[in-house]
């Protein structure tokens, strides 16, 4: 998307089920789990950038003998630089031992985290600071095995503070920033209680339906025992994605289904989903079984994931991108009279190229059409040349927009910085039939219109078009997400400005006053968590009345060229993705009460301007 937004996380597990000696002899290498796990990362790499990190535990250690390890990173390239340090090691052990990967045994007793569980998390810093202390994996350390716990995932809770109650703890500086450290602190509650009555024996599944229902949030999160049990458990209502694959030797597991498939070489139909409400539980054998430990609720998988997060290498999600574009067609058909000749196709940026080609092969099937129907239309009466011609005309597509290197600058100053942000993008000049040609570029959403307005709508009326159209294959963003990605404040949407600018002009502004009112109304009885009476701001207005105006919020004031905005619609969205219908950000209807309560908090900072989250 051309507005950058922090978002989700990434997951990835193994569970080696063969001693080390075993990987060594078939794969020649007694690092195949830490190799299998490096690659489950780097696929998946694009959920989170801001930090990376792993544990792993060794099974079968003599007391004594460390067996629970950690490494962590927010350096630039987090994932390489984890994984550079690791074979630092290697290379150090093999000054002294030349041979020492060769035996297996001394390469587990000397390389702290080459251990049969491994626990890998890319981070997106949607909550707490950027610091290398808040990427996961978190740790709690006791000294007995079995109270020895790794955690990561991918989520955000919204009522971090009411599970501080629950555990009668008072939470430190750091515990108040990381809904990490609040989950972290109930299962390890639960799991000390659990390992009270079966020591070194905790029954996880116990341990997880105790403490997972008190989670108001969408999750997936994998963790790992001092004792050599782990598990990977998902949200009841599926928001956060998780997938699993088992073999003879690994048991693994991922937030994207592509990336497994691609580490371990295997079909689609192997990589299978894991539900929402359920877990895979791996004992300390290597022995594994998937356990409902929630009802399922309502599916609600975030849509997100299949128009722009997860990566589009995944068939499903590739031909869902492909449909999100397809449906648009129409739309954009009816906009530019059908008029083909002089419309010029592009999208910004590359990660809806996808969407762009099932948008262009929309127009395609209409020119086929119009082709054909020509065609019969003169019966003999043609020429060779007249008919090359016909045959030969296609959609004219281009690469208008490139996306520069990243900017940096050390101008402070508002204006001069809007002066280097125009530049994020750059165009390509002698495209454009000036004053005749139409530009349609596609987006992955439109999230803030920052990027549009400050950038790109400058730099592509700088061809001369006689209209842009700026395509959006998701619906409009109008209401906060709290479920893993960083949309948290109503006054970033550009929706939200548009709708409340429609108010003041139409004489409506009483309305949000209402609002204000009945939110407070609601927070001082302890509702907050009721009801969304954001959705009110909106209800006097059509969608399309909303783009009209976010049109003309996104148009420089020296910019003359007719702007145009055009939204996927709700239903064409779960149409396009019939298995991810979670549609919070667009609707306002959240699968949880906590997401109410978000929405409401976020509108009270934003009348009351306060810059600052809503949970």
């Amino acid at each position: 998307m051309s507005d950058e937004i922090k978002h989700e996380c990434g997951l990835a597990y193994i569970r080696l089920r063969k001693p080390f000696s075993y990987y060594q002899q078939k794969h020649g290498t007694v690092t195949y789990g830490l190799n299998k796990l490096y690659l489950l990362m780097e696929k998946q790499h694009n959920r989170g950038q801001d930090g990376a990190g792993i544990a792993s535990v060794k099974l079968n250690c003599e007391p004594g003998y460390p067996y629970l390890h950690r490494i962590r990173s927010n350096a630039p390239q987090p994932i390489a630089d984890i994984f550079f340090k690791i074979g630092q090691e290697i290379q150090e052990l093999e000054k002294y031992q030349p041979d020492i990967k060769q035996h297996p045994g001394l390469m587990k007793g000397h390389l702290p985290v080459l251990g049969e569980l491994l626990l890998g998390h890319l981070r997106y810093g949607t909550q707490g600071k950027n610091n290398v202390e808040f990427c996961h994996p978190f740790i709690k350390r006791d000294l007995l095995p079995g109270k020895n716990l790794a955690l990561a995932g991918n989520f955000n809770l919204v009522n971090t503070d009411e599970l501080f109650d629950l555990i009668n703890m008072s939470p430190g500086e750091f515990q108040k920033q990381s809904d990490l450290a609040a989950m972290m602190e109930v299962l390890h509650h639960f799991l000390v209680r659990e390992d009270e009555q079966n020591p070194n024996t905790a029954d996880i599944s116990k341990v997880l339906k105790k403490a997972t229902p008190l989670f108001d949030g969408g999750y997936t999160i994998g963790g790992l025992l001092g004792n050599g049990c782990s598990f990977v458990m998902r949200d009841a209502h599926g928001i956060r994605p998780a997938y699993y694959y088992v073999n003879d030797e690994v048991i693994v597991a991922a937030s994207e289904r592509a990336a497994i498939r691609t580490t371990f070489n295997v079909g689609e139909n192997e990589v299978l989903e894991l539900m929402p409400g359920n877990a895979l539980i791996v004992d300390d054998k290597g022995n594994y079984s998937i356990q409902q430990i929630l009802e399922p609720k309502e599916r609600r998988a975030c849509s997100f994931e299949r128009i722009y997060f997860s990566r589009g290498s995944d068939e499903k999600i590739y031909r869902e991108r492909i449909a999100l574009g397809h449906h648009l067609s129409k739309t954009v058909l009816e906009r530019i009279n059908y008029d083909l000749r002089n419309t010029i196709f592009s999208y910004i940026p590359n990660t809806a190229e996808v969407a762009f080609f099932g948008l262009v092969k929309g127009m395609e099937e209409y020119l086929n059409k119009i082709k054909v129907e020509r065609i019969l239309s003169w019966g003999n009466d043609f020429t060779p040349e007249k008919l090359e011609e016909m045959v030969n005309r296609k959609i004219r597509q281009e690469k208008i927009a490139i996306k520069d290197v990243k900017l940096r600058t050390f101008i402070t100053e508002d204006s001069n910085r809007n002066e280097m942000v125009q530049h994020v993008y750059d165009i390509t000049y002698g495209t454009v039939k000036k004053d005749q040609d139409t530009l349609v570029v596609i987006d992955d959403s439109i999230v803030r219109g920052t990027t549009l307005k400050e950038s790109i709508v400058r730099m592509l009326s700088r061809l001369g078009p006689k209209k842009i159209i700026v395509v959006s294959s998701a619906p409009q963003i109008r209401y906060p997400d709290c479920y893993g990605i960083d949309m948290s404040k109503l006054g970033d949407f550009i929706a939200f400005r548009a709708a409340t600018a429609l108010l003041k002009e139409r004489g409506q502004e009483h309305l949000l006053t209402e609002v204000h009112e009945k939110i407070k109304e609601l927070q001082r009885t302890g509702q907050l968590h009721s009801e969304n009476l954001v959705k009110k701001i909106y209800d006097p207005f059509t969608p399309e009345e909303i783009s009209r105006k976010i049109a003309e919020l996104i148009t420089p004031p020296e910019v003359s060229t007719q702007v145009e905005v055009i939204y996927q619609t709700v239903e064409d969205l779960h149409e396009s993705c019939p298995t991810n219908t979670g549609d919070w950000y667009f609707t306002g209807n959240y699968p949880t009460p906590g997401g109410n309560k978000v929405v409401n908090k976020a509108f009270l900072n934003y009348i009351e301007g306060k810059n600052v989250r809503g949970y």
